[in-house]
């Protein structure tokens, strides 16, 4: 590994510009950047030398780091990797870094007990299963959930840095229902991850209220140094989804008291995994148990109660019991009424 900080720094960032084949970089281009990430990372103002950079490159090549980059200069002039699934992060771990990764695991593991470090707990997991699996050149025993084909997923790291070094984005956009995608500033305040979908959260220019952008709909992004970032003043994101079950937060809504009543069957699993943190059992019969919750009604709710089927029906409010009611009713007609792709032609399915 890299043995001072300034050089950890100029190895990321030149690995990122050998990754990006969107652009032709030159040693010049690749001086430039890492000045940049140098003065934004470490304050170093005076640059960086030719002859620096030139060694780094070199370096990565080698053995000395582990790393053996592929790096190819084409034309005699513009550097990138030969092989464009190559990242010095992918590197195999040596077994002095598997040992210092397992003595770490080690320490984390220690406070998984205490309240303030809950939110450690997945990343240790996460940590120990990786440095087990490859020690003993065996499959994971921990399988986290996950969506690698995602879309979006690759403008993670660019919403986070724009959060951190608060940059206005220009993001093209297109929702589900619009026609033609739009073109906007956004200024992104915390990104949000809701059944392993992802969400960049902040305000979009002329309007004066949060959104939810989802990842897999922003089609570019990039900063606009023109325009001044508006910050977030003071919103604290578990606070602000209190009273939501998922990310559709309405400020003009006021949390409602619905009160569902949940089949014996399904009962188990609603009390070990309560859908809201409000969740209350106010009641229990030999036919099931009655919650209640106190939430917005959001798409998200009627999700989550259609997603039991006829093991929860809505006893309280009436317009989301109407609401889930039809809902029901659609979805048991569309079993009725068979729409064939070619034609849309409907067809009685025989009983």
């Amino acid at each position: 590994m890299p043995a001072n900080r300034n050089a950890l720094v100029r190895y990321k960032t030149l690995d990122a510009c050998l990754r990006n084949r969107q652009r032709k970089w030159t040693l010049d281009d690749l001086i430039e950047v890492v000045s940049e990430a140098l003065y934004e990372y470490e304050g170093i103002e005076k640059g960086i030398s030719r002859r620096t950079v030139q060694a780094d490159l070199q370096l990565m090549r080698s053995d000395k780091l582990g790393y053996f980059a592929p790096i190819v200069v084409i034309d005699k002039k513009y550097y990138t990797y030969e092989d464009p699934t190559y990242s010095i992060t992918n590197i195999p771990l040596s077994d002095g870094d598997l040992s210092r990764m397992n003595e770490a695991v080690e320490v984390l593991k220690q406070f998984k007990g205490f309240s303030h470090f809950t939110a450690l707990n997945e990343v240790v997991q996460k940590l120990e299963d990786h440095v087990y699996s490859t020690a003993q050149k065996s499959i994971p025993v921990i399988d986290f959930e996950k969506n690698e084909h995602l879309k979006g997923l690759h403008f993670l790291d660019e919403l986070y840095q724009a959060v951190i070094q608060k940059r206005t984005l220009r993001i093209e956009y297109q929702s589900f229902s619009a026609r033609l995608p739009q073109t906007f500033c956004f200024h992104v305040w915390w990104l949000k991850e809701f059944k392993n979908r992802w969400f960049a959260v902040g305000v979009r220019d002329g309007k004066g209220y949060i959104m939810n952008l989802a990842l897999d709909r922003m089609l570019s992004i990039r900063i606009d140094s023109d325009v001044d970032y508006v910050p977030n003043q003071g919103i604290d994101p578990t606070a602000h989804y209190h009273d939501v079950i998922g990310v559709s937060v309405s400020e003009n809504l006021r949390p409602i008291r619905v009160k569902l009543f949940v089949s014996r069957l399904h009962a188990p699993y609603v009390e070990t995994k309560p859908l809201h943190h409000s969740q209350e059992v106010v009641e229990r019969t030999e036919a099931g148990i009655v919650i209640q919750l106190r939430v917005q009604h959001n798409f998200e709710l009627e999700k989550e109660i259609l997603g039991f089927g006829e093991g929860m029906h809505v006893l309280e409010p009436e317009r989301l019991r109407r609401v889930i009611q039809k809902r029901l009713q659609a979805g048991a007609d569309a079993y009725v009424i068979l729409k064939t792709p070619s034609g849309f032609e409907n067809h009685t399915l025989p009983h």
